[in-house]
């Protein structure tokens, strides 16, 4: 264990590096915000299509592989919602506490940490986990407010949510690299030296971004926020360790990455849906603290376990 803890040292050193600069005022609101859209619109779209240019369809439309995630996962997500509703919340608010339990970070803390923990093997599975939580339940929560905002459910809810993942870079990028792949085009030098470079700002930048953008958040809302992190830093790996290795069958390398990217903390995005649809935002963000500083032992402890 000790071995990988000093591995993912450097990554959470940077995101602590983020969070002194923003917490002295060094690096502004401002320029957090910058950073992270250079980070999501260039730096990682290029690091992910230079990845994705790599594999084919078949790697990460794997079914069994698929369905693992999506069960684990989905498992996670109703059971948050479960309990969101026995504690008298409405459904709004149980669909953002489920994202909270649910969606890791995998984008900017998920794809640099494991493709450099296990490889290039690694892309593939994070892939599968990456393009699961942007389809399947970025959507599903917009679909579920939008739903109880009109007071039912219709075909125009669909309209913005494809417009939203028609805009997402990084589902852009998936798509254009696969599409790239299956052409089985030759990758120019020049297009690869231009996507290694600007793709290697991405790991640096996101973890920085990561940690400046934790400088604004609190630790309040005590026993949610704890829940919903112990869900999504022990629940959610456990839940896709059962669905991968006993009920689908999926490879043990597949089924590693994919144990460890359930293991990530809560993802900035779910922030930024629970502010943009006004729902407890707070909540989200003492959730998203929490889980990012107790990752630094317990995704260690995942990732140790599944490497054996």
């Amino acid at each position: 264990m000790l071995a990988i803890f000093l591995k993912t040292l450097p990554f959470f050193a940077i995101l602590g590096l983020g969070y002194l600069a923003a917490r002295r005022r060094f690096f502004s609101e401002e320029a957090t915000a910058a950073l992270t859209r250079f980070v999501f619109y260039f730096a990682l779209s290029a690091l992910i299509f230079r990845f994705t240019a790599t594999l084919s369809l078949s790697e990460i439309f794997d079914i069994p592989s698929v369905l693992a995630y999506l069960g684990g996962t989905l498992a996670v997500y109703l059971l948050a919602t479960l309990i969101a509703l026995l504690r008298r919340k409405g459904l709004e608010e149980a669909a953002v506490e489920a994202q909270s339990a649910a969606i890791g970070n995998v984008g900017f803390l998920g794809i640099p940490m494991l493709v450099l923990l296990f490889g290039a093997g690694a892309i593939g599975p994070v892939m599968i986990v990456l393009v699961t939580d942007l389809v399947v339940f970025s959507s599903l929560f917009v679909i579920l407010v939008s739903a109880k905002r009109s007071g039912h459910m219709s075909l125009a809810v669909l309209g913005p949510v494809f417009k939203g993942l028609l805009a997402n870079p990084m589902i852009v990028a998936i798509a254009a690299g696969l599409f790239w792949a299956t052409l089985e085009i030759p990758m120019p030098a020049p297009l690869n030296e231009f996507l290694t470079l600007l793709g290697a700002a991405a790991t640096p930048g996101a973890l920085f971004a990561i940690g400046a953008s934790l400088a604004g958040k609190s630790a309040g809302h005590g026993k949610v926020a704890i829940w919903l992190s112990f869900a999504k830093l022990a629940l959610h790996p456990l839940a896709v360790a059962v669905a991968s290795l006993l009920v689908f069958d999926v490879p043990p390398f597949t089924a590693a990455v994919m144990i460890s990217a359930a293991a990530m903390p809560t993802a900035g995005n779910v922030y930024i849906l629970a502010q943009h649809y006004g729902i407890v935002p707070m909540r989200v963000s003492s959730t998203i603290l929490i889980s990012t500083v107790a990752s630094i032992a317990t995704l260690t402890t995942v990732i140790a376990l599944v490497s054996q």
